[in-house]
């Protein structure tokens, strides 16, 4: 299998983490999941670029559901694409409503990372999904069945690294893989397990474009690749958010590593190939608090309920598209929502 690097993520993170956070790189799997994000199984995650960490103000005169943060300070991190520097978004706007002043470091490069920044404490929240604490940051091998018992499970572990895990959302950004309409019809594609028998037959249809992340993933490209018994022939590394348009002109790849809430999907007329053996885990975004952090201010959990509550996967989606397909910015589909929820005070 040949791996060609076509372009690089470019961090939208602020600075003040990098000097920390640099020998805590571990890879996209272990940048996303190692320590508690595991090095071990993912690949060296990209360092965020530096910039001066910028704090903001409250916006709102009164607290946000009633929960008054007034004269408390919070540092918020993120991963660097649009979902989660829209969830980045939310979460410093909710603080800010409820009278919190916030350090944003939101758009961090990798899930190790953001992970390593939390447990550092150069950071003391962001969200992460449960399959990627699971399996990345626990170092677990397998999902757990069930969208509850998985959250539960990943909760209770995780306790014992002093991480706080938050109700989470209810929707699924699991990984998938996506082709363009038409060559599934050409390859009769339909599911995974048609994707290995056609590989054998048609090296030249079975060409990945990935994010760096999920070439050294066990969730991601490795797994994938043992579980459904097949190597792609060739893999593209290509920054996430270009795969969907290089799947729909089929210039570089003709298959591609995509998130579930992705809205290009729809735009584009791609084609998300079942996951007929189950392998992907489930993926629900949870806000992750430090213990400490969160024994200081119990209130956050009650703040972010209805927060989490009202981001199922159709809003997800929509809010996604509204940065990646309307152009908008993170901060303002980040208010809109919130605005439209009723979750912050006039």
């Amino acid at each position: 299998m040949r791996t060609e690097i076509i372009g690089r993520a470019r961090p939208l993170a602020l600075v003040g983490v990098l000097a920390i956070i640099i020998a805590a790189c571990g890879g996209p799997g272990a940048t996303t999941r190692p320590p508690t994000q595991p090095a071990a199984t993912q690949p060296a995650a990209t360092q965020p670029v530096a910039t001066q960490p910028m704090a903001s103000e409250p916006i709102a005169s009164e607290p946000a559901g009633g929960v008054d943060l007034t004269g408390a300070s919070f540092t918020v991190g993120s991963k660097e694409f649009t979902e989660q520097l829209i969830l980045g978004q939310i979460t410093i706007q909710t603080l800010e409503a409820a009278g919190a002043t916030v350090t944003d470091q939101t758009g961090l490069v990798g899930s190790t990372v953001v992970r390593e920044a939390l447990v550092s404490g150069d950071i003391d929240m962001y969200w992460e999904y449960t399959g990627t604490g699971w399996i990345n940051h626990l170092l677990n091998e397998t999902p757990v069945v069930g969208t509850e018992e998985q959250f539960v499970a990943v909760r209770d572990a995780d306790a014992a690294n002093d991480i706080v895990w938050l109700e989470p959302a209810p929707l699924n950004n699991t990984y998938a893989i996506a082709v363009a309409s038409e060559t599934a019809t050409e390859l009769s594609l339909t599911s995974l397990s048609d994707l290995s028998a056609n590989v054998a037959t048609n090296p030249a249809g079975s060409t990945l474009c990935a994010a760096s992340e999920f070439l050294g993933r066990e969730d991601g490209l490795p797994g994938l690749q043992t579980a459904y018994d097949f190597e792609f022939s060739e893999v593209a590394t290509l920054e996430l958010g270009l795969i969907p348009s290089q799947i729909d002109t089929g210039d570089t790849c003709v298959l591609g590593e995509v998130f579930a809430t992705d809205a290009r999907i729809a735009d584009l007329d791609l084609v998300v190939l079942e996951d007929d053996l189950d392998f992907f885990a489930v993926y629900e975004p949870s806000l992750n608090v430090r213990q400490d952090v969160f024994d200081a201010n119990p209130g956050i959990a009650d703040l972010f309920a209805p927060v989490a509550a009202g981001l199922d996967t159709v809003t997800m989606q929509g809010l996604n598209a509204q940065v990646d397909i309307d152009g908008l910015e993170p901060a303002d589909v980040a208010a809109a929502f919130l605005a439209e929820m009723g979750l912050v005070g006039e």
